[in-house]
């Protein structure tokens, strides 16, 4: 069995993954409930790859809603030791055009609603993972150039500020987010980049500018329809991407993130609770004494 994994998230307009070899549908139970869907599992250039709607097939779970702890935990029980999330993005700033990609290297939290979705600690276990750089470097900088050998105009770096959702910017929101210099705006990468440190999974983002929120002048307000048009335009892109993304992982070193909460458990191992101790054992089992 190949030690090179990857595991990706499709967001809005992406349910599905094509070109896999040895395709199975999988359903997976977690001790955090049910992900989004059944994962789609199979290889590409001898990796080993888990596919995951993320709105669940047919876009019926929305933002809020999205059991994002099951869908990272689900990722870690396949194997994946690399997960890349894509998601559809609004640009903030005017030189990054709807149809275009960002790289992203930070997060700002706006969310409100989903402290029980964004740690896989609490009720028996406290953890505290360090989170200074939220995404794995090294697999952001191999989805930059498989983003760029795909055709795509991509942007290395870039800060995406994580709303609430599901309602979109209002206009003073959105003028505002821009003094404060974030380069786009979404409503789920940060949960999947805070558990998937948490899971020891390296994670990273590929976000597909679809608008440009509402605060541009000369350009129409964001709406579904606008967004669905993009998506639906890019959707060929973004599956080029992933098969680039594959093929790159294929030929480099594992790139894996095991390690990275050694340090992260405060409790003391005779204080663990019985029922953290089974919710955590895939994840940091070897750390929880």
């Amino acid at each position: 069995m190949s030690d090179k994994t990857l595991g990706i998230i499709g967001g809005s307009g992406i349910y599905d993954l094509a070109g896999l070899e040895d395709r199975k549908e999988v359903v997976v139970e977690t001790p955090f409930g049910a992900p989004s869907d059944a994962l789609i599992t199979g290889t590409m250039f001898g990796v080993r790859m888990a596919f995951l709607p993320r709105h669940g097939r047919g876009h019926r779970i929305a933002p809020h809603e999205l059991p994002f702890r099951a869908n990272i935990h689900a990722m870690k029980q396949l194997g994946m030791q690399c997960v890349v999330g894509i998601s559809a993005v609004g640009s903030m700033r005017a030189d990054l055009r709807p149809g275009e990609l960002v790289l992203v290297d930070q997060f700002l939290d706006r969310t409100r609603g989903r402290t029980q979705e964004s740690t896989f600690f609490g009720d028996g276990c406290v953890a505290h993972a360090h989170f200074a750089d939220p995404v794995w470097e090294p697999l952001r900088l191999i989805a930059l150039k498989a983003a760029r050998t795909a055709g795509a105009v991509a942007h290395d770096g870039g800060t995406y500020l994580c709303m609430e959702g599901p309602l979109f910017s209002t206009r003073a929101e959105s003028q505002l987010y821009r003094s404060w210099g974030v380069d786009v705006i979404g409503m789920t990468n940060l949960q999947e980049a805070k558990l998937s440190r948490e899971a020891e999974i390296a994670y990273t983002t590929i976000a597909l500018v679809t608008d440009y929120d509402c605060w541009h002048e000369t350009e129409a307000d964001v709406d579904v329809s606008a967004v669905i048009a993009v998506v639906r335009k890019n959707a060929d892109l973004a599956r080029a991407v992933v098969v680039e993304l594959a093929r790159s992982i294929s030929q480099s070193p594992p790139v894996s993130a095991a390690g990275s909460m050694a340090h992260a458990v405060m409790t003391h191992p005779d204080a663990i609770s019985p029922d953290a101790r089974r919710r955590l054992q895939l994840l940091i089992g070897r750390y929880l004494g």
